[in-house]
């Protein structure tokens, strides 16, 4: 296999980025600090700022990632990816395949995409969201996870 990286103009590339095989990155886009990139095209103005994972995607023009977004691309049970669109499920015929970003969408601090994840146009996604399948465009994704609040017990000195 070539390993072959292609990037634009003016992109900022910061310390500890891994960039590994077969990524296209796109100009002024902003590869963070610990992150890593594999399989992957970076359509311009995207931006993985930092301790993010993306593998086997597409992140389209001013796609933002918050930190510590991990785009998940394989799948951990046996067979091949497959996406649910209006009902239907489509065999994608991949066993690593991650996410398709499209234009302008934000992704919240620690956000999980699993694999064969598909975000319209200028959707959002709330922060701490474990999010499978497709999002329509134009939409949000509110994560409302209850917190409990209780009385601690006493501690022994």
């Amino acid at each position: 296999m070539a390993i072959c990286c292609c990037c634009g103009r003016n992109c900022e590339i910061r310390h500890n980025a891994y960039i590994r095989q077969q990524v296209i990155i796109g100009d002024n886009c902003v590869i963070g600090n610990s992150c890593e990139v594999k399989n992957s095209i970076l359509f311009n103005h995207a931006v993985a700022p930092h301790f993010n994972y993306v593998g086997d995607s597409i992140l389209g023009y001013k796609a933002h990632l918050g930190a510590g977004v991990k785009i998940s691309n394989f799948k951990l049970v046996p067979g091949t990816i497959t996406v649910e669109i209006d009902g239907k499920l489509f065999d994608t015929g991949l066993r690593k395949f991650g996410a398709l970003l499209g234009d302008s969408t934000d992704i919240g601090c620690n956000v999980v995409l699993n694999p064969g994840s598909i975000i319209g146009r200028g959707s959002v996604i709330y922060p701490n969201t474990n999010w499978r399948g497709v999002l329509p465009p134009g939409k949000m994704v509110k994560n409302k996870a209850a917190c409990e609040v209780v009385t601690r017990k006493s501690i022994q000195p």
